[in-house]
């Protein structure tokens, strides 16, 4: 594993987090890579949406991977006297054996590895999962379509998710901690004040202790939202605990890739 320790001790310009045209992402890994060195970015990491066993048009296929690793070469060979470029995946946790720990997961020559929680299984038919993460308006749909408008399910069924992830392990990195907690709090406004909220992701933090995991403070949606993931109240327990961190942008956009960067590096600071 990278001694991100290291990385975040010398330098305060850093994205792991970066999603390009191999999944969702908006922009060409390039455009990524010349616009890190403009901002003066000494590190970045790439982390497409890992292949996964359900239809997903968020997903990178199985057939890409070749691809992607081949760019990543190309881009290492022409900018890395400029910045240093990693190969990683955020790879989605879908159940027991299918995710980061998998050996498909496991062979493949990557820096690093980012775990994280977008699927769930369906109130009625476990075997089919879900997408709960995305806009709020897709969101709300689901939650008539798949989950009897049950919001107290569907956010314990995603802690429920990572806390498995974390005991099967095979990363790094846990992604966006708590990002249930957003849209959960569109759909039921408060419930993420809930006491019995509070628990899932104080059990769930302690866990990622126990596993010796870096957690990500995730800024996408500091500027739109006034979000961060974890949320801002839970920062006090990172610092508490000592908790390593990186604070990553998860940028689909080139000129996002510092997006609430600084916000949270300086909140962190005054703890």
């Amino acid at each position: 594993m990278l001694d991100f320790d290291k990385i975040t001790r010398q330098t305060d310009r850093y994205n792991f987090h970066t999603h390009t045209q191999f999944c969702d992402g908006h922009a060409p890994m390039e455009d990524f890579v010349l616009e890190a060195i403009a901002q003066g970015f000494s590190h970045l990491g790439f982390t497409p949406h890992s292949p996964i066993s359900v239809e997903s048009p968020v997903n990178m296929s199985r057939e890409q991977v070749d691809a992607y690793f081949d760019e990543m070469e190309r881009l290492r060979h022409a900018f890395g006297d400029r910045i240093n470029l990693y190969t990683s995946m955020e790879i989605d946790y879908v159940g027991v054996g299918d995710g980061p720990a998998s050996d498909y997961f496991q062979q493949l020559p990557l820096d690093y590895r980012i775990g994280s929680v977008h699927f769930i299984p369906a109130i009625d038919d476990p075997s089919e999962m879900v997408d709960i993460d995305g806009k709020f308006q897709g969101f709300n749909v689901r939650m008539g379509q798949y989950f009897n408008n049950d919001i107290e399910y569907v956010v314990k069924m995603f802690f429920s998710q990572m806390m498995a992830m974390v005991e099967e392990g095979g990363f790094d990195i846990v992604g966006h901690m708590d990002k249930i907690g957003y849209n959960a709090s569109q759909y039921c406004e408060g419930i993420d004040e809930e006491p019995w909220f509070d628990k899932l992701v104080i059990d769930l933090f302690e866990n990622i202790m126990d596993h010796h995991l870096i957690v990500e403070i995730n800024t996408k949606a500091w500027l739109q939202r006034n979000r961060f993931y974890p949320n801002l109240k839970y920062f006090g327990m990172l610092k508490r605990f000592n908790a390593p961190v990186l604070v990553n942008s998860d940028a689909h956009y080139p000129t996002l890739l510092n997006s609430g960067r600084d916000e949270a590096l300086k909140l962190l600071s005054v703890l």
